[in-house]
C-alpha cells in the first residue's frame, strides 16, 4: 500500500526522505557535543532508531560502548579474584561489592546527618516560638547545627577548594603567559623561574604557604577557613604552570601576519590581545587549562591531607588512622570518587575549549 502511494505520489517519499536526512543531520550535529561529552555511544542507538542500518552501526557501538564495558567488567572481575588473596592489618583488600556497600552506607550517612539538622532546627524553632508566645523574647536563640562533615559534604569542599585555587591559577597565569608570548624579554626573564619552581613537590610547598597564610590571614571568615584557603594557595602554586606555558606557547606561534595586520591598522595593546591574539592561542590556552585543572585535583588531596582541610584528602587520612574493618573500603570509595570527579572536571574543560576555540571535534 505504501509503494503503491508513493508511485502515485512521489512527493510522499521526497518529503519523507527530506524528514530524514534532516533527522540524520541532527544526530551528527549531537554527535559531536555526545564525544565531547563522553557520550558518544548514545550515536549508534540514535541512529538505529532513526532507519540507518542496524549491522553498521552496531559495529560502531561495539567499538564505542560495548569494548570499553568488556574492559571494565575484566577489571571487576580481577579485583573481586585477586582481593581476598591479599590480607594486610585492616583484614583483605575489600572487593567491589563491598566497596559499593560502603558507598552506600556513606551516602545514607548523609542522609541521616541531613535528618538530623532538620530535626535540630525545627526543635530550636519550637522552643523560640514558645519564647516568644511567653514573652521571652529576649532569651530567643539560633544556634548553628554543628554535626560532623558528611563523605557528600567533603566531596563539596574539596570541589570548592580546587575551584579557588583554579580559578587563582589562571587569573596569575594566563595575563603572564599573554606576556611571555608577546615579549622575547619577558619570556626569557620568567623560563628560568618556570623551571625551576614547576617540579616542586605540594608537599614541599605546603609548609611555606602555611606560615604565609598563617601570618597573613590572622583574622579568616567563616566562608573562607585558613585550612581551606593554605589548600587553595598550595594548588595555585602547582596548576598555574601548564596554563602558563601553554598560554605563552600559543601567543607566540600565532600568525605573525596577524600582528602586522594590527599595527597597520594601529590597535592598541588592549584591542590586537582581544581581537587577535586571545582568538588564536585559545585552543592551546585550553589544553593549558585542562592539564592545569588535572594537576591541582591531584594535588588537592595531598594538601588536604597535611593541612587537614576538611575534603576528600582528609577524609582518606582520617579512615587510615581509624584503622576500623570498614577503613580500607572507605578509603577506596575516596579512590574512585576521585577518580570520577577528575574525569567529570575533564569533560567540562573539554566541553568548554568546544564550544570556545569551535574545535574540529563538535
Amino acid at each position: 500500500m505504501t509503494n503503491a502511494i508513493d508511485t502515485m505520489d512521489p512527493s510522499g517519499g521526497a518529503a519523507r526522505a527530506a524528514r530524514r536526512e534532516r533527522l540524520f543531520q541532527r544526530i551528527n550535529k549531537a554527535d559531536g557535543w555526545l564525544s565531547v561529552l563522553g557520550l558518544g555511544w548514545v550515536t549508534p542507538i540514535l541512529r538505529i532508531l532513526a532507519g540507518d542500518s542496524v549491522s553498521a552501526q552496531m559495529t560502531e557501538l561495539r567499538k564505542v560502548l560495548l569494548v570499553p564495558l568488556a574492559g571494565i567488567l575484566c577489571f571487576l572481575a580481577a579485583w573481586a579474584f585477586l582481593a581476598p588473596k591479599v590480607q594486610t592489618s585492616l583484614g583483605a583488600i575489600p572487593g567491589p561489592v563491598a566497596v559499593w556497600h560502603q558507598a552506600s552506607g556513606l551516602v545514607g550517612d548523609h542522609f541521616d546527618e541531613r535528618a538530623k539538622a532538620d530535626a535540630f532546627y525545627q526543635r530550636q524553632d519550637e522552643r523560640n516560638a514558645k519564647l516568644v508566645a511567653d514573652g521571652k523574647a529576649d532569651q530567643v536563640k539560633h544556634r548553628i547545627y554543628t554535626g560532623k562533615p558528611t563523605y557528600l559534604d567533603q566531596i563539596l569542599t574539596s570541589l570548592l577548594t580546587v575551584g579557588l585555587g583554579f580559578v587563582i591559577a589562571t587569573a596569575i597565569a594566563v595575563p603572564v603567559g599573554i606576556a611571555s608570548g608577546l615579549s622575547k624579554t619577558i619570556n626569557g626573564a620568567i623560563n628560568p623561574l618556570i623551571q625551576i619552581f614547576k617540579p616542586v613537590s605540594p608537599l614541599a610547598w605546603l609548609p611555606i604557604v602555611t606560615m604565609i597564610v598563617s601570618a597573613l590571614y590572622a583574622d579568616p571568615s567563616d566562608l573562607l577557613p585558613k585550612s581551606l584557603v593554605i589548600s587553595a594557595v598550595t594548588v595555585t602554586l602547582c596548576s598555574l604552570w601548564p596554563t602558563l606555558i601553554n598560554t605563552a606557547l600559543g601567543v607566540a606561534s600565532i600568525d605573525k601576519d596577524l600582528v602586522n595586520v594590527g599595527k597597520v591598522l594601529q590597535l592598541s595593546t588592549a584591542t590586537t590581545i582581544r581581537k587577535l591574539v586571545l582568538p588564536s592561542a585559545l585552543p592551546l590556552i585550553f589544553t593549558g587549562l585542562r592539564l592545569s585543572l588535572g594537576v591541582g585535583w591531584m594535588v588537592l588531596i595531598a594538601a588536604e591531607m597535611l593541612a587537614q582541610n576538611p575534603g576528600l584528602g582528609k577524609f582518606v587520612w582520617d579512615e587510615f588512622q581509624n584503622g576500623s574493618s570498614d577503613s580500607l573500603a572507605r578509603i577506596m570509595v575516596a579512590v574512585v570518587t576521585i577518580g570520577l570527579i577528575g574525569f567529570v572536571l575533564d569533560r567540562v574543560m573539554y566541553a568548554l575549549q568546544s564550544a570556545f576555540t569551535f574545535s574540529t571535534n563538535r
